[in-house]
């Protein structure tokens, strides 16, 4: 049986001279600084279920660069975020090799020679361990974390051997779910693609025999039409049961709230969840499946696709299309019109959409046949990006499964096949 070292992470990182450090203030990276291409830099906002989001990161030049060159990061550091939602860490992969640790982030480099970095990775996103981060958090209003507090952060670890080999069990999920989010974004943009194709340019089965004629809205082929989007779609709302009544709340109802909008079409899991006894008390309806689900207050214009049934809160709208509208239909027109939504706010303290936005909403439709025809084949591609989605749901859910059982030493991995 191998022997587990207990100890923290200032003492492991001084044992093997790391490094604990935060990254640049606000004073030496300034706003105008950032530019459109150049170097990635890491912020808090940018680190999402324990990686970078690489869509959402500002950029430096490599001048910059040069002038914090002692915030770059390397692969195998850990990049930590230190303020808002605590316990958000990522691993740095070889991709990402000399981007910046920003502001509001810090930095973890132990090397190789003690602990593991895919161990600690998966040894930080234990729920007692973001536990002890978040209890140990300083300021009322915006809990922070500092360089401090991360160096007495209890750890426990094996000898190498075994620290890799529990980093090789829980990384071979993380790379299947990476698969699976990857045939996601092919599918989707296959699906954006198809709906521009036929919609927007108007390239669609037989338009060569369709003339282009005037309208509102610039030439559309004869026989579509320029309708509102209350046309063809009903508006719907939402609410949230009392707080104070515990018997409301912690139930098997998903409720959806803008925090719960996915990067991708479906959203399957919530933050929060009502019970029975809270759905009549508000004013949101248990929506079907395949509902769409619009953010309208504060970031607006974030659309979800309901996996399962849900409720959802009042800085929402549902979107369920009238007789002869398929939801998917629905889906991708709305996502194309996000654009003039979020143009079109009102609102004296933050942008809200209201009913009256979508009423006042021009759109394109279709002749009924074209868009039966056009359900048929991106069907298709929505139920794949179901089916992809959900394995993701069970990967993760066995991975979770694993790691606290792998990472307390309670799985003995010198046991298992290898």
């Amino acid at each position: 049986m191998a022997v587990w070292v207990n100890s923290t992470l200032g003492a492991a990182s001084d044992k093997v001279g790391g490094i604990i450090q935060t990254g640049p203030f606000g004073s030496q990276l300034h706003q105008s600084d950032y530019s459109d291409e150049g170097v990635p830099v890491v912020m808090p906002k940018d680190i999402v279920a324990g990686q970078i989001n690489p869509n959402t990161v500002a950029r430096v030049s490599q001048e910059h660069v040069n002038r914090l060159s002692r915030h770059k990061l390397a692969v195998g550091d850990i990049v930590f975020a230190r303020r808002g939602d605590l316990g958000r860490q990522a691993l740095i992969k070889p991709n990402q090799n000399g981007w910046l640790c920003g502001t509001g982030c810090l930095r973890i480099s132990l090397g190789e020679t003690l602990v593991y970095p895919s161990f600690l990775h998966y040894y930080l996103q234990q729920n007692e361990i973001v536990g002890w981060i978040t209890n140990q958090a300083v300021g009322a209003t915006m809990p922070n974390l500092n360089t401090a507090i991360l160096r007495k952060l209890p750890i426990r670890y094996p000898p190498l051997p075994i620290q890799k080999r529990i980093a090789d069990i829980l990384s071979a999920y993380d790379d299947l779910i990476e698969n699976n989010q990857k045939r996601i974004q092919i599918l989707e943009e296959m699906a954006r693609a198809l709906y521009r194709e036929w919609f927007v340019h108007f390239r669609y089965p037989g338009h060569e025999n369709i003339p282009l004629v005037p309208s509102p809205l610039g030439d559309i082929p004869r026989g579509w039409e320029v309708r509102t989007f209350t046309d063809i779609a009903d508006v719907l709302s939402g609410g949230t049961p009392k707080r104070n009544i515990p018997e409301y709340w912690d139930g098997d109802i998903p409720f959806f709230t803008p925090r719960d909008a996915p990067a991708s079409f479906f959203v399957e899991l919530t933050e929060k969840y009502i019970s029975e006894l809270g759905l009549p008390k508000c004013a949101s309806k248990l929506y079907p499946p395949n509902t769409i689900f619009i953010t309208a207050r504060g970031t607006v214009g974030k659309l979800a696709l309901t996996a399962k049934p849900m409720a959802m809160n009042q800085s929402c709208y549902a979107l369920q299309g009238k007789i002869g509208i398929p939801q998917f239909f629905l889906f991708l027109l709305t996502l194309n019109q996000v654009a003039y939504l979020k143009t079109n706010t009102g609102g004296a303290t933050f942008d809200t959409i209201i009913v009256d936005t979508f009423r006042r909403m021009s759109i394109i439709k279709p002749p009924d046949k074209i868009i039966a025809e056009f359900t048929r084949v991106i069907t298709a591609i929505f139920e794949q990006i179901k089916i992809s989605q959900q394995k993701i749901q069970n990967l993760r859910q066995t991975r979770d499964l694993l790691l606290p059982r792998l990472l307390s030493g309670q799985l003995d991995v010198e046991k298992l096949p290898s």
